[in-house]
């Protein structure tokens, strides 16, 4: 099969949320080698007893010697890389633009946008040197839609698009294919959280704020992580060979974000 990823070697940062642990198992029980991060030490140890055959380390992306060891480290325990899948992400606050911190917004940045830099500087010059490999950025439909008292998730996952853009030219002469995927409302601890958060800013109940976000979606349903995860295998295998410099929206026809 093309979309087979048996034998493949992946690297996964923010392995122990929604997305992540859908990512793993899909790619596991597909014959990848995994290795993971995250900076739950209770998420990792969850993860190396679901998924022994796993390499997984607690660290924070955001701090850039820390994470460099870690993707080097796995590099060098897997003999070699096939693909990098960066998840990593943070939700931020929910606030008009006036009351929001500098601080947040550049944490924002941090862990959505420089741990990704950060993570593509380590690991695109193997995926270089073997003349192919996968890049595959987690960005979100608030990275091609405004997101009102959004602004530094939306600012950030905007900038990963440009991010995954600008590397897809310059790494695709050499064999490398880079690609983003923009979830939608996907189901799940973190959105419930993200619900909750906005219908406290709006007054409203939480129960009438959900029931807002899933009219913004013409299919009218929350994704699934594991069909995330089945995209994840698709452009990883020898199936998207073809595909980069994409931005592939996985999120029922989400027409707008409020």
């Amino acid at each position: 099969m093309r979309t087979a990823v048996k034998g493949k070697r992946v690297i996964i940062t923010a392995g122990a949320g929604g997305i992540g642990q859908a990512v793993i198992r899909q790619l596991v029980a597909a014959g990848a080698e995994v290795a993971t991060c995250d900076i739950s030490e209770e998420g990792i140890e969850s993860l190396r007893k679901k998924f022994p055959g796993i390499h997984g380390e607690v660290i924070d992306v955001g701090d850039a010697a820390m994470q460099t060891r870690f993707l080097e480290g796995a590099i060098v325990r897997f003999g070699g890389i096939d693909a990098l899948v960066n998840n990593a992400g943070i939700s931020g606050p929910t606030a008009r633009i006036e009351d929001v911190d500098v601080a947040d917004w550049t944490n924002v940045f941090r862990v959505n946008v420089e741990s990704h830099f950060v993570a593509c500087k380590v690991v695109v010059p193997y995926l270089r040197k073997q003349g192919d490999g996968s890049v595959i950025f987690i960005s979100s439909t608030a990275g091609r839609l405004g997101f009102g008292l959004r602004t530094p998730y939306s600012a950030s996952k905007w900038a990963l698009v440009g991010l995954m853009k600008s590397l897809a030219i310059e790494a695709g002469p050499d064999g490398v294919r880079v690609n983003a995927i923009m979830p939608g409302v996907v189901d799940g601890e973190r959105i419930r959280r993200v619900i909750a958060a906005k219908a406290e800013a709006e007054n409203l109940p939480y129960d009438e704020m959900e029931r807002q976000w899933l009219k913004l979606v013409s299919l009218r349903r929350m994704v699934p992580p594991e069909e995330i995860a089945e995209m994840i295998q698709f452009l990883i295998s020898d199936a998207g060979r073809t595909i980069s410099g994409q931005s592939l929206s996985l999120c029922g026809n989400q027409e707008t974000l409020r």
